[in-house]
């Protein structure tokens, strides 16, 4: 599982503040750096600005906690609406160095500067007092919302969660056409006022509806809540659910129906392996991998191995690059994805709504037919795994 800077802010007044969760520094050592840069675009040659801030711990937090809330403030008239701000801890780029994915993503992100984002006088915590870094919770725990302000209260709505992705040279224009609204499935019947807890009473999609109070817009946050084994996968079922990209319905109700789920998982696997257990390991290896790490990176407003993104990182692996353009498109690289082991690309636009913010779509094209059951074959019937 990848480790990841992940921050996430509130407006103060005319500042906006910038969260971190990291492990507690040992005792008179110095406190640690976040160097702090604006880039117009993802793609810009030379920063805005950059300035760097001491994180000190937020008022509150455990002291003695392994891992602790870490905090500083910019000045919010010189963040520009829908700009790019870096977030570097402990090895920041050079002021030159235009932004790349290939950056280590455990000391380095990227936040584009919506409108909301310098808006919103809140963040979530969870059970723990932590920063609420990813959209998901586990079903069974609560979440918290610190507001900047006057107190604000909190309802939520639950909704079902999403479909899996479709393959990639499928035409979007030959499904169903989506409802244009999603139906409720359950939802508070008195709100909870921000700071307390507010208890999620099962798996799914929810929205929380959180402010109007003193004239305070209510602003929309979706959160999904998810399995004590998320981002990872424990029982049968849920190892053999992901399976969905390289097997029939079929295959996969055989697998759920036998005798003993397990066991017929394995098989699948062994036979992919041509009956060799350490290939056959491997292999299991390496898919559940990719699907946590979907999950972990992916997830929104369903799980991260249901997405667009994940679709293609569960099957053809991590791409060898990944260009971020100005129109907010996402540009996958691929050398060898091809059939004869040319260079292939994907790209996935983004398709924002209010329960998915970060929702991006790939942009999908007959000609990649022929590579992609190419990849599943290879997964299937293969001594080695990509």
């Amino acid at each position: 599982m990848p480790d990841r800077l992940q921050p996430v802010t509130r407006r103060e007044g005319d500042s906006l503040r910038i969260f971190i969760n990291q492990p507690a520094s040992a005792p008179g050592s110095a406190g640690r750096r976040l160097r702090l840069t604006g880039w117009a675009t993802f793609e810009a040659k030379q920063p805005l600005w950059q300035v760097v801030r001491v994180a000190r711990p937020y008022p509150g937090s455990d002291p003695a906690a392994p891992v602790q809330v870490l905090t500083v403030a910019v000045a919010a008239p010189q963040l520009t609406p829908d700009a790019v701000l870096q977030v570097s801890l402990d090895k920041p780029s050079a002021a030159s160095q235009s932004p790349s994915a290939d950056q280590d993503p455990a000391t380095t992100a990227w936040l584009r500067l919506t409108p909301e984002l310098l808006a919103r006088p809140f963040v979530l915590l969870d059970s723990a007092g932590l920063v609420l870094a990813r959209p998901y919770v586990a079903a069974g725990t609560g979440v918290a919302v610190a507001t900047f302000g006057l107190t604000q209260p909190v309802r939520w709505r639950r909704y079902p969660t999403g479909t899996p992705a479709l393959p990639p040279f499928t035409d979007p224009r030959s499904q169903p056409a989506a409802p244009r609204t999603l139906a409720v499935r359950d939802s508070s019947a008195a709100p909870v006022m921000a700071g307390n807890l507010v208890h999620l009473p099962g798996q799914g999609l929810y929205a929380l509806k959180i402010g109007g109070a003193g004239g305070e817009p209510v602003r929309t946050v979706p959160l999904l809540v998810v399995p004590a084994s998320f981002p990872g996968q424990r029982t049968a079922p849920e190892l053999i659910e992901p399976l969905l990209y390289l097997t029939t319905a079929a295959e996969r109700q055989a697998m759920l129906k036998a005798p003993d789920p397990k066991r017929a998982l394995d098989r699948f696997w062994l036979d992919a392996a041509g009956g060799d257990q350490a290939r056959g390991r491997e292999l299991i290896r390496r898919y559940y991998e990719r699907v946590a790490t979907a999950n972990e990176v992916f997830t929104g407003h369903k799980a991260g191995w249901l997405t667009d993104r994940g679709l293609l990182y569960v099957v053809l692996g991590p791409p060898q690059s990944v260009r971020r353009l100005a129109s907010g498109e996402e540009r996958w690289h691929y050398d060898q994805a091809g059939r004869q082991g040319e260079a292939v690309a994907f790209t996935f636009r983004p398709r924002p709504s209010t329960l998915a913010p970060d929702n991006y779509e790939l942009v999908r094209r007959p000609e990649y037919e022929m590579l992609w059951y190419a990849a599943v074959e290879q997964w299937r019937r293969t001594t080695t795994a990509r």
